[in-house]
């Protein structure tokens, strides 16, 4: 009975995100490459808010991050606090220069800055890194998230099942999750474009904050069945050392780390990353888009409250236990949510899990059609020839991340593979791309050269086995090895800025598409949580740990 109430609620809740969406995009032009991909440039400040966060919450940040609180307390929270600071320089900086020259994509923009060899490189690089990392990452560790959140495997009563066709239960029901996912988010992404994500997202989103709070809630009332305040009180006397927001050098993110690779891969992934700020490129004017972005801002501030919090409570509820860290999240809510909220909370993780995959794919399948299409292949083709060629090549990814992602079914370190891999591309093209805004006379083979020489200094960091051997299992090494690669390609541009400098300057045109009137509480506002941020920070500090980890 109580596996039918669970599955009936998530086919409800599931459902209706679809329909509810379907009537809010009914009238959406997608004859027009502008209407497809940028949503027709009309989405407003909620809409780009709420597709924001939840294209970057996942099962990967409710499992991991939960998982890393479980460790090392709210030291953790700079992914999500620090993230609030990289939104403000989006909001203030990146964004006006995006969208006065009217841009699709970020290697859009290069090509305008450097030229097309530059556009070429990026485009092939973000859809490589796309098509062959993240989405079969995002379908994998979503599928391997809701099996393990939703005790999956003993509802269905799959451990008993003997294996069929020679294979087990487990593995078709990975199977069976992955492609559920996949095609739900490829009707999403594929047929309905960037305005359709954006309102998917944005319902999502509600049930997915909705569906984390209450587990905090029914988490700390776990811990004292009083005043939730009283339980927070409670936690902080039985682990004054998991409310500190100095990470000693030793953990997962060390204090220092965040003035070097934590900040960079934050701003990279807030202010550059396609996947993430293409819904931005779809503003209906600078002031919505300032809005939407500050707004994420905000809650990227309340984010740990269901990304970091849970992570305690399971330390406080079960850290007498063997438990695993990566497995506290899915035990704390197997043990505190009630029955029939199951359903609705599955189809909360599901609407996580699909916006992070459909967002992926559509930002790859306009890289695509932009990039490569319409700029590479056809140069004359049709409005409708480029949206065809974007649907055709989604369907052929999504089909390829669907088949490839449960064969990573038994790698030891999927999340370490998946953040290696980024800073891959993370670090080299940001930089190019902080070098193309702040300049006029960098030339083309500077952009050029800082993307290989990063890719590959980056790449032989990781991978060469004496380099690896130095920074396997240490953070420390890792993120400021990635701030001097950052430094470094800035220099090499710099210096070839200087001695081949462009002959005739880069000039910003104003595309005209976009109304540029900026939104007169953006600078207060930024300001405003700039301040907090470093409050939270000031307010949970205790600087000792420094000291006695550099005593050891």
């Amino acid at each position: 009975m109580e596996t039918l109430i669970t599955i009936s609620s998530f086919v409800f809740f599931t459902a209706l995100v679809g329909v509810v969406t379907i009537i809010l995009t009914r009238g959406d032009q997608h004859g027009t490459s502008t209407g497809y991909f940028l949503a027709g440039r009309t989405l407003t400040g909620g809409y780009i808010a709420g597709s924001l966060m939840l294209t970057n919450l996942s099962t990967e940040q409710l499992v991991g991050l939960n998982g890393d609180a479980y460790t090392d307390g709210i030291s953790v929270m700079a992914w999500e606090v620090i993230a609030a600071m990289s939104l403000v320089i989006m909001a203030l900086f990146f964004l006006p220069r995006y969208l006065r020259q009217g841009i699709a994509t970020i290697p859009q923009f290069l090509e305008s800055r450097f030229g097309e060899s530059t556009r070429s490189i990026t485009s092939f690089i973000f859809i490589i890194a796309y098509a062959g990392i993240l989405l079969p990452i995002i379908l994998y560790t979503g599928a391997k998230g809701m099996i393990g959140i939703l005790d999956m495997e003993n509802k269905l009563g799959l451990n008993e099942m003997p294996v069929i066709l020679g294979m087990s239960s487990k593995w078709l029901l990975l199977w069976v999750i992955v492609w559920l996912i996949g095609i739900i988010g490829s009707i999403y992404a594929i047929f309905g474009g960037l305005r359709t994500v954006a309102v998917s997202d944005t319902l999502n989103g509600f049930g997915l904050l909705v569906g984390g709070f209450l587990i905090v809630w029914f988490g700390l009332q776990a811990v004292d069945q009083g005043n939730p305040l009283t339980a927070l009180e409670t936690l902080q006397t039985a682990h004054p050392e998991k409310f500190n927001s100095i990470g000693p050098e030793d953990g997962k993110v060390p204090f220092t780390t965040l003035f070097t690779g934590v900040l960079l891969l934050n701003l990279f992934y807030w202010s550059t990353n396609q996947q993430i700020i293409q819904r931005t490129f779809g503003a209906s004017s600078l002031k919505e888009g300032q809005k939407g972005v500050l707004l994420a801002g905000f809650l990227k501030i309340l984010a740990p409250v269901i990304l970091v919090l849970p992570g305690i409570i399971a330390f406080h509820l079960f850290g007498h236990t063997e438990l695993k860290p990566v497995e506290a999240y899915g035990k704390l809510v197997q043990t505190v949510l009630p029955v029939w909220l199951a359903g609705f909370f599955a189809a909360a993780i599901m609407g996580a899990i699909l916006s992070s995959f459909n967002s992926a794919l559509n930002s790859t399948a306009t890289l695509f059609s932009l990039g490569v299409y319409q700029h590479l292949v056809n140069p004359n083709a049709t409005e409708k020839q480029v949206i065809s060629s974007g649907k055709w090549f989604g369907t052929i990814i999504a089909a390829l991340s669907m088949t490839m992602a449960p064969m990573l079914e038994g790698q030891e370190s999927i999340f370490g593979y998946l953040q290696a891999m980024n800073g891959l591309y993370f670090i080299p093209i940001f930089s190019v791309v902080l070098i193309g805004l702040t300049t006029k006379r960098v030339p083309a083979i500077a952009a050029n050269i800082a993307l290989v020489v990063g890719f590959v200094a980056i790449a032989t960091g990781y991978f060469w086995p004496d380099f690896a051997a130095f920074f396997k299992d240490n953070n420390f090494r890792t993120f400021h090895f990635l701030g001097i690669v950052f430094a470094s390609l800035i220099a090499i541009m710099l210096i070839i800025g200087q001695i081949k400098p462009m002959a005739v300057p880069y000039e910003a045109k104003d595309s005209g598409e976009v109304d540029m009137t900026s939104w007169p509480l953006a600078w207060p506002i930024g300001i405003g949580l700039v301040l907090t941020v470093l409050a939270i920070y000031a307010y949970f500090a205790d600087f000792s740990v420094l000291w006695t980890v550099a005593s050891n």
